[in-house]
């Protein structure tokens, strides 16, 4: 069975800043359990940020800027949680290496787990297109990172490679 990395928020796990979860659409969810291995993780608590914390967003750049030092993670009460994030990061990616896991499902709109999206660093509830710190790393050694929203996506992937 296929090793999955799951964000830990998507599995009913109270880790988001706030201390709330997200959850993957019903049908998805029992795909997932019947389908796959999920391997559940949180890059965020991984590297040692609390529960709940400061809402963060990537400041003039993306995932990839983060990675590469010219942007940075900032939380909403001013703290830079740049080496958090970037530890979180390298987390997930050596969970990934050691457990051979080629697929992530990663919570939508996070400045760590965005694949698709994130906010624009402004704090203003705008979202753009870009991914968070975590997908991008994952993304940049080749493990292919989905969304709550694209199981299907997931599901497609898994029959063609099998």
């Amino acid at each position: 069975m296929e090793k999955v990395l799951v964000s830990s928020c998507l599995v009913g796990n109270k880790v988001r800043y706030n201390a709330s979860c997200l959850s993957i659409p019903e049908p998805d969810w029992r795909w997932l359990q019947s389908n796959v291995e999920l391997i559940v993780f949180c890059p965020e608590v991984s590297a040692g940020l609390p529960t709940p914390r400061a809402s963060a967003e990537i400041l003039s750049g993306f995932g990839v800027d983060v990675l590469d030092g010219s942007a940075s993670v900032l939380g909403n009460d001013g703290v830079d949680v740049t080496s958090q994030f970037v530890l979180g990061a390298e987390n997930a990616l050596a969970l990934c290496q050691k457990q051979q896991i080629k697929y992530a499902v990663l919570a939508e709109g996070s400045p760590s787990c965005g694949s698709s999206k994130i906010y624009d660093g402004s704090f203003s509830g705008i979202k753009i297109e870009g991914s968070g710190v975590t997908a991008a790393l994952l993304e940049r050694k080749g493990i292919k990172v989905y969304n709550q929203h694209a199981i299907g996506e997931l599901r497609s992937a898994l029959e063609t490679h099998n």
